[in-house]
């Protein structure tokens, strides 16, 4: 009975919140509030300077017009096409090289890379404590179980809330190491919460990040040279985006209220499980799951435009109007990362013989973007492209990794990003925490007696 009451007035309350928390979109306009921090002609509104990475995807001329243009995504003042593209040259890994850059700021030499390769390797170990508080918790989410890890490792830290440069980078990298053993520790402790056979690999210290990820996930004898190679690629590609993507502007929120690295990087994790964040790319592969089953033909333009054209007007899929993994906040002509993935992409295609499905990806994200532009483009005055969840998801099918593990791979990433912006954050000489203003648009109104309401 107690139950039944318990929910009579829960939806009491639900219906008032329905109504109390609708503010009309033309109040955001009369005080000039810019909703989402947005600009009116989608543009985000600047609230802080960095100088840990840039994304850019127009150019503004003297009128303040904008002019879409090729994207670009810059680490420290380099480009993310530079930095790729000189470890393919060398035939070596980046992701290691893309860390040391983005923390301090300069990129390693070859004794320095060396030096710090290790480093992370060797810290990738956990201790066994942490081991069997990540087997002994229960959770539906390897994001949620992350977010408590790194919680719990407040407790392992001699000095966690000390927010030195010394102590903020050596905190950095055990968390940088660290993730992808988390990580994995979590994906097998709930295959063996499911009733599968459960496997804790220790990392290997002769091994980069990136295929001891694979290691401890899949085994030895489960990966090829190429998954490592797109692997580490992914890795280096989402690495950072600037301090304004919504997680890291998070960590920068809460670090500047002065609070632990732990607490900081833990509200980052909640804001990139969101799907309209770090969860985007397992909604592209799901909404892929139903064009391949209402597309017969995968070679057939009209049939795929058809169907595109249904999403486009509610009429498919989820029913929202969107075509998940095209457009972008700022990329207008192209999404680099998009770019460099998709060429690997390509050839792990060919490996996995999965050559066809790749055409067929490739194929409509064309069909998406024309048929985008003739539907709602005009309207929303804004050029799209494919942006890197559009094949991110793909990609990692191809490598053999389960979908619940997607997300967490993006924050294995991003957590690079995430400590720089933090240290960055907390090294300001003038520090002051992040605290906005919101206009109330409730109406003033008088209190009412108890008996008379």
């Amino acid at each position: 009975m107690d139950k039944v009451k318990d929910q009579e007035i829960i939806n009491r309350i639900s219906d008032t919140v329905r109504s109390t928390s609708d503010i009309d979109n033309e109040l955001f306009k009369s005080f000039n509030v810019k909703r989402g921090l947005r600009n009116e002609d989608h543009t985000g509104v600047i609230v802080g300077l960095t100088k840990v990475g840039d994304v850019v995807g127009y150019e503004r001329n003297e009128e303040g017009k904008l002019t879409p243009i090729p994207g670009r995504l810059i680490y420290r003042g380099i480009s993310i096409e530079d930095i790729v593209k000189g470890a393919q040259s060398e035939d070596r890994l980046g992701f290691e090289e893309v860390v040391y850059l983005i923390l301090s700021g300069n990129l390693p030499n070859r004794d320095e890379l060396n030096e710090f390769s290790g480093m992370i390797s060797r810290t990738m170990y956990l201790n066994p404590k942490i081991v069997m508080h990540i087997l002994d918790l229960v959770g539906k989410d390897i994001m949620n179980y992350l977010s408590r890890c790194v919680l719990e490792l407040y407790t392992f830290d001699d000095k966690p809330d000390e927010t030195t440069p010394e102590n903020l980078i050596k905190q950095s990298i055990n968390l940088i190491a660290t993730f992808p053993t988390i990580v994995a520790y979590a994906h097998n402790a709930l295959r063996h919460e499911r009733g599968k056979s459960l496997h804790i690999r220790h990392p290997q210290p002769n091994l980069s990040l990136a295929e001891n990820f694979l290691y401890m996930m899949k085994g030895s004898q489960n990966y090829t040279p190429l998954d490592v190679k797109i692997l580490d690629l992914a890795l280096m590609v989402h690495a950072d985006h600037g301090g304004g993507n919504n997680s890291t502007f998070t960590v920068r929120v809460t670090s500047s209220t002065g609070t632990d690295t732990y607490s900081a990087i833990a509200a980052g994790i909640g804001s990139l499980k969101g799907p309209l964040h770090g969860g985007a790319n397992i909604k592209v592969i799901d909404m892929m799951k139903t064009i391949k089953a209402n597309v017969t033909d995968w070679t057939n333009v009209a049939e795929i435009d058809c169907f595109l054209q249904k999403i486009l007007n509610k009429q498919a899929y989820d029913k929202t109007g969107l075509i998940y993994g095209i457009g972008h906040a700022i990329y207008t002509i192209s999404d680099p990362r998009t770019v460099l993935l998709k060429e690997m992409a390509r050839d792990l295609a060919v490996e996995k013989g999965r050559e066809d499905e790749f055409n067929f990806y490739s194929l409509l994200e064309e069909r998406a973007i024309y048929n985008f532009m003739e539907m709602k483009g005009k309207n929303v005055n804004k050029q799209v492209c494919a942006n890197v969840d559009f094949y991110s998801g793909f990609v990692y099918d191809m490598i053999g990794l389960p979908q619940e593990i997607y997300t967490p791979l993006f924050a294995m990433a991003r957590i690079v990003g995430w400590a720089a912006h933090r240290i960055e954050e907390l090294n300001f000489k003038q520090k002051r925490i992040i605290r906005p203003a919101y206009k109330n648009a409730a109406e003033i109104r008088k209190y009412t007696p108890i008996d008379k309401r």
